[in-house]
């Protein structure tokens, strides 16, 4: 992809931002959309929102792990 080597050849530099309106339209992102304006904001897909949380925040990752394994006993559980 074109556009990505553009992004990683610059993501280093701190001059470099990348908007999420940006991302959406120079990659033709699907999963994810921005509502711009006073009480805009950004929405995307829950996968998409766990991964980024994930990679933001080693707290968030451990939690969705556990959490994950616990609804995975509680399946066992019910299952005999």
């Amino acid at each position: 992809m074109v556009e990505f080597d553009h992004f990683k050849s610059q993501a280093g530099l701190p001059s470099f931002v990348l908007s999420v309106s940006e991302w959406i339209e120079k990659t033709n992102a699907i999963g994810i959309s921005v509502k711009k304006g006073k009480y805009g904001s950004t929405f995307t897909h829950k996968d998409i929102a766990f991964e980024f949380g994930s990679a933001i925040s080693v707290t968030f990752k451990l939690f969705l792990i556990k959490e994950f394994q616990r609804l995975k006993e509680e399946e066992q559980k019910h299952l005999g």
